[in-house]
């Protein structure tokens, strides 16, 4: 049997009080001088960071991702180097909207995050389970989440709001269309695919530019709840998806994706019918063959959820050499907010965390912080340059400089002429991506969900909501706003009550 450890307080100190306060007299009041009660109070007060304010509630694993397929000629990113290298990673699926103690089935995109520790630093692919998103313009972004979260009024989730900020935007119908649908009720974050979402691109060593998607197809098949199971399962059991992910890796049974990439060039780009860095429109398969990458699994589970998952920070500004940037404004508004969240979450030393540490060389002059934890650089230099250090840096990853279109600043309208075609992707999804069965549980979702606008302007959210569904599908239209109770020459945009009628 092994030797007992002494208990200590955090700063080592051994100490035998741990259940009993000093006081005065078995009955009397306590003592202030008893630190251990402060010590443990205190650090119990603590416990909880701020929770994050989107994705709050999620899973995480550690894994690998393995090339099986060539893709140098694209990039020179050195975790694509060579077919059969491998590279570790940590992945968290999330939640979107809801709070940390939400249900794990709620209907909502799911957050599929992937830190890439590879020897050129930690590379962060941060997406959801779908390719696109509700909005376009970073500027949004505040005000789309609040609908999501809760009525300040109320205090509870109101549909109202809602639907009213859809209804409003309709750059949002393509993926309302998604969420609305079975894939809004995933059945584990196993079954599931993954997306960068965003626009990147490659430079490879002639420093030659593309733009790229990245895609992640689950290996264990697509899966879903129907609604009633999804509801049924957030009484059952809230932390489903949790149990699931750690079940299965416990097992032995690691869940794998099947890592793929579109590839446009910079020519194909000026040309092709849809802006490709606008986010809420999808690169045709057709257009753009999807191209084998790799595959990732994952095959181990965090020892401590705080310290690996809650922990865990992810920032699409976080590339690498030879994966970088593109115009996708809203890629560009999440460089800027995601490692602000981090640094106010988790505190400006954030990259020190195990889990978010670069596991190869790190070198800079950023010195001091709260949680500082590294031995700060000892008594290094820190400024640059100085005479005393031989940190220098490497002109070999010096990027490509970008040929822009235009040189005029100005607050371009996200929905001008030829940037406001929201209609013709939610359209080819309703009809060609989903079958028969999948149609008739989107419709379902979409009616029982705006069953719950209420107020005042109930009838005009509605209508302006359905207008867009019309725009969609006609027939997509006529079956919600039958199943609503609404007259359809109320709702129908006027340019097809002529075809409907006709037909």
């Amino acid at each position: 049997m092994s030797e007992n450890k002494k208990l200590t307080s955090a700063s080592g100190i051994p100490y035998y009080y741990n259940e009993d306060t000093m006081s005065v007299g078995p009955r009397g009041p306590l003592l202030l001088q008893d630190f251990i009660l402060h010590e443990k109070m205190a650090h119990f007060n603590r416990e909880r960071i701020p929770e994050r304010v989107v994705h709050a509630k999620g899973s995480g694993a550690f894994g690998t991702f393995t090339v099986t397929n060539d893709i140098t000629k694209y990039t020179r990113a050195k975790v694509f180097s060579q077919v059969g290298k491998k590279t570790k990673v940590f992945a968290r699926f999330s939640t979107v909207g809801g709070e940390k103690g939400s249900a794990d089935t709620e209907r909502d995109p799911r957050g599929f995050a992937l830190k890439f520790y590879t020897e050129d630093g930690n590379w962060d692919l941060v997406g959801n389970n779908t390719p696109i998103f509700f909005i376009k313009d970073p500027k949004k972004f505040g005000d789309f989440i609040h609908t999501q979260k809760r009525d300040p009024y109320t205090n509870c989730k109101s549909p109202t709001m809602m639907w009213d900020f859809w209804s409003l935007n309709p750059e949002s119908l393509h993926q309302v269309m998604f969420l609305m649908s079975d894939r809004g009720t995933p059945y584990s974050y196993r079954h599931m695919h993954g997306f960068g979402s965003h626009t990147f691109s490659f430079i490879n060593d002639k420093n030659e530019r593309v733009w790229v998607k990245f895609h992640f197809k689950t290996a264990q098949g697509i899966k879903n709840f129907v609604n009633d199971e999804a509801v049924k399962m957030k009484g059952e059991d809230p932390d489903w998806a949790q149990r699931d992910l750690v079940k299965a890796i416990d097992e032995g049974d690691f869940p794998k994706w099947n890592v793929k990439i579109q590839v446009m060039t910079e020519e194909q780009a000026k040309t092709y019918k849809w802006n490709p860095f606008d986010l809420t429109k999808v690169w045709s398969h057709k257009d753009f063959p999807l191209i084998d990458l790799g595959v990732m699994e994952l095959n181990e589970n965090p020892k401590n959820y705080f310290a690996e998952v809650e922990q865990a920070a992810f920032a699409p500004a976080h590339v690498v050499d030879g994966i970088s940037y593109s115009p996708d404004k809203m890629l560009q508004g999440r460089i800027l907010s995601y490692p602000d969240a981090h640094r106010y979450r988790l505190g400006v030393n954030y990259e020190q965390i195990p889990v978010n540490k670069c596991p190869y060389m790190v070198n800079n002059y950023e010195r001091d912080g709260q949680m500082r934890v590294d031995g700060n650089h000892d008594g290094a230099p820190n400024y640059f340059p100085n005479s005393f250090d031989n940190i220098k840096p490497d002109e070999n990853y010096k990027q490509p400089s970008w040929q822009l279109d235009t040189n005029v600043a100005d607050w371009y309208n996200r929905n001008a002429e030829g940037e406001n075609d929201h209609y013709t992707q939610p359209g080819i999804f309703y009809r060609e991506v989903l079958n028969d069965y999948d149609k008739k549980n989107l419709v379902s979702n979409i009616v029982g969900a705006m069953k719950g606008i209420d107020g005042p302007k109930k009838g005009e959210i509605i209508n302006r909501q359905l207008c867009h569904f019309f725009r969609a599908d006609i027939g997509l239209g006529m079956a919600i706003a039958t199943a609503l109770g609404v007259n359809v020459e109320d709702a129908m945009p006027k340019e097809h009550v002529k075809e409907v009628a006709l037909n």
